[in-house]
């Protein structure tokens, strides 16, 4: 997982430069708009090391958006805004038996109704490092 300051999302097709937009994604055999973009709040990364003693890196939580202030379980069937693109909730992203292999750590208590939300990209653009989110 890399950061970066600017990304291209893709209506339909998810973020350039993504596993899975690249279909090589774990879970690529399955395609479907929920594998375009996830998201997921740093309140809850926090909430996990505070609370469960699993110090998880933003990244090591194989989200390709870490949001501060917005609570993304209320995203869920709605349309909103990250910077200039358009995207729709769809599901949450609840915390799976991979990402704890991945990431050497306990996180499946910690992070279960808080492992962030899958959406889809409904117009494409520029996603910018500290771009809005911002619910429609």
């Amino acid at each position: 997982m890399t950061s970066l300051q600017e990304v291209n999302a893709i209506a339909g097709r998810g973020l350039e430069g993504d596993r899975y937009f690249n279909k090589k994604g774990t879970f690529s055999k399955t395609p479907g708009p929920d594998r375009e973009i996830t998201l997921i709040e740093i309140e809850a990364i926090e909430a996990l090391k505070r609370d469960y003693g699993a110090d998880l890196d933003p990244g090591e939580s194989r989200r390709n958006i870490v949001t501060r202030g917005v609570p993304l379980n209320h995203l869920v069937g709605r349309q909103f805004k990250v910077g200039e693109v358009m995207l729709r909730g769809i599901r949450l992203c609840e915390p799976c038996g991979h990402l704890e292999r991945l990431s050497g750590r306990e996180v499946l208590p910690g992070l279960i109704h808080r492992g962030g939300l899958r959406a889809e990209v409904l117009t494409s653009g520029a996603i910018r490092l500290y771009d809005p989110v911002e619910p429609l």
